[in-house]
């Protein structure tokens, strides 16, 4: 057989191997219409076009979406829930029955209950109910926040909350007998009756309610330990423990007229023996204001107003359950200079903390520090009355109330660990219960000062509540053991049960009493006899409390 040529044999190879075809090379098992058809930009290529490997692509690659992350599964959890109400409500329980009378419009207290939306099914499946149909009487929020917002505008609405979301502008109620807030209440979540199953959502970085996270404080007002009061304890012999035996009672009457042309009310006890002293006992800190010196030396005033304590009455204050008093007022300098260096001393005697009054300037303005459940609590007392009783470069005397005072001072209580810092001035004008415009002025000083709360005194009237860049204060809590019997706003004062979650204040409760046999405050039901007095709180407070 006869041979190519070289040249020729070496041109046929280099032509197959430079014609590509789709599935193999042409003449090596594919056929012409396997070839596709030119595109439209090989077509537009000069015959003249290199030859060789392609050229990368100048266009700019198109991004890839990563593969979407799956949202995480909710986790669920059984989560305690509370019941609650407008801030000013006299109610403190509510129980099923009462929900289930809620929903179907049988109810004579509240017109509708209100839940947040993400929780309502469970909270309903938690207490064996079902969404009813007709939902007039079934109101869902969007969240917790815009619900308590709805509360503070209602009076007439219940609802049902997860117990890290109760603040203090709500009135959070016992479930039966048990509650999840107060003195009384449950310490140990196992106790708690209301749970519901409801998913893990955000609690703007809130923790999980734990009932042992929690404490309470006692706020009471005036105290005095001369005059009527001494009177009452020692002449009589009702005994240094008396003022704090006080339970409940009620007014029957009233009668015209005192010495100073005041009607007065007539009271009767109504039982519950000790329940004051309960109350005081069982905060984790009970404080009030000391409205006299107790001196070494003591002489008792029938009449006028200098005042001294027998300080061998201390002993009563701290059975009742006081940890701390305030000696910064207008008649802490009523036994001399001298007179309050031996106070400081026979209070320090007793182990009764104060603050407020010193030797000094230096430390008349020291706070008194104070532990609750691991919480550490300062307490800084000032004196905006009597000026006569300053303390200066050694000389004994209270803390001047200033602006700049207490801004150093607080600052000087952060640094040293306090979380809670509570400043106790002695103000205002007496027998008034609404603040003056100079007074609320520096009660928001307080607050910019970084204070987390105010409670006042001094006015022996009960007076206003703010709210102010959301702390509280309290103008004046009226008086608290006192023998002002002339008329009944003296006769009349409220004290405070606080329960705080570590350093915030998630529950405030105001209780109004009366005092009996010039010495001796009763609780007042909020219902009934108590509407006179938290009346008067109530409309001092117009355009100052939110809640």
């Amino acid at each position: 057989m006869r041979r190519l040529p070289l040249f020729l044999v070496v041109g046929l190879v280099a032509l197959a191997i430079a014609v590509p075809v789709s599935g193999g090379l042409l003449g090596f098992g594919a056929s012409p219409s396997a070839v596709p058809a030119p595109s439209e930009q090989a077509v537009a290529q000069p015959s003249s076009a290199p030859t060789g490997p392609a050229p990368a692509s100048r266009e700019t690659p198109v991004p890839t979406d990563p593969p979407e992350t799956p949202a995480p599964r909710p986790v669920f959890a059984d989560v305690a829930i509370v019941p609650v109400a407008h801030f000013r409500s006299t109610r403190t329980s509510t129980d099923r029955e009462e929900v289930e009378a809620v929903l179907a419009g049988r109810s004579t207290r509240y017109r509708a209950l209100e839940l947040v939306e993400r929780d309502a099914d469970a909270i309903l499946a938690a207490l064996d109910m079902a969404r009813p149909a007709e939902s007039r009487h079934l109101i869902l929020a969007k969240d917790a926040k815009t619900l308590k917002r709805h509360l503070a505008k209602n009076r007439k609405r219940l609802a049902i909350i997860r117990a890290d979301e109760v603040t203090a502008g709500v009135r959070a109620l016992a479930w039966g007998k048990r509650s999840l807030f107060g003195v009384d209440r449950v310490r140990d979540a196992a106790n708690w009756r209301l749970f519901a199953h409801l998913a893990d959502a955000d609690r703007d970085g809130r923790d999980a309610f734990d009932p042992t996270t929690t404490w309470t404080m006692f706020a009471g007002g005036d105290v005095l330990l001369d005059r009527g009061v001494h009177q009452t304890i020692t002449i009589r012999g009702k005994g240094e423990d008396f003022p704090f035996d006080g339970g409940f009672a009620e007014i029957t009457g009233h009668t015209c007229c005192s010495g100073f042309g005041h009607p007065v009310p007539t009271m009767r006890r109504t039982g519950g023996k000790g329940a004051m002293r309960d109350l005081m006992k069982g905060a984790d800190i009970a404080i009030a204001n000391f409205e006299n010196p107790a001196p070494n030396t003591f002489r008792w005033h029938t009449s006028g107003v200098v005042f001294s304590a027998d300080r061998r009455n201390l002993e009563g204050l701290v059975r009742a359950g006081l940890d701390y008093v305030s000696i910064a007022n207008n008649h802490i300098g009523d036994a001399g200079r001298n007179g309050i260096l031996q106070t400081i001393r026979n209070l320090d005697r007793v182990g009764l903390q104060h603050s407020g009054a010193g030797k000094d300037l230096k430390a008349a303005r020291k706070p008194a520090i104070l532990e609750a459940n691991g919480t550490t609590v300062a307490i800084l007392g000032y004196d905006a009355i009597a000026r006569y009783y300053n303390a200066g470069k050694g000389r004994p005397g209270n803390a001047p109330l200033s602006r700049k005072n207490v801004k150093q001072d607080v600052a000087k209580a952060r640094e040293a660990g306090a979380d809670v810092v509570i400043v106790f001035p002695h103000w205002g004008v007496e027998y008034r219960a609404t603040p003056f415009t100079g007074q609320q002025r520096l009660a928001r000083q307080i607050i910019d000062a970084g204070a987390d709360m105010v409670i006042g005194n001094h006015a022996h009237w009960a007076g206003a509540m703010e709210v102010y860049k959301g702390k509280p204060i309290w103008y004046a809590l009226g008086n608290f053991v006192f023998d002002q019997t002339w008329s009944e706003p003296t006769m009349e004062g409220m004290t405070l049960e606080l329960t705080f979650r570590g350093s915030e204040l998630v529950q405030a409760k105001m209780r109004p009493h009366i005092i009996l046999d010039k010495a001796q405050p009763n609780f007042l039901d909020e219902r009934g006899d108590g509407k006179i007095v938290m009346g008067q709180v109530y409309e001092a407070s117009k355009g100052i409390l939110p809640w």
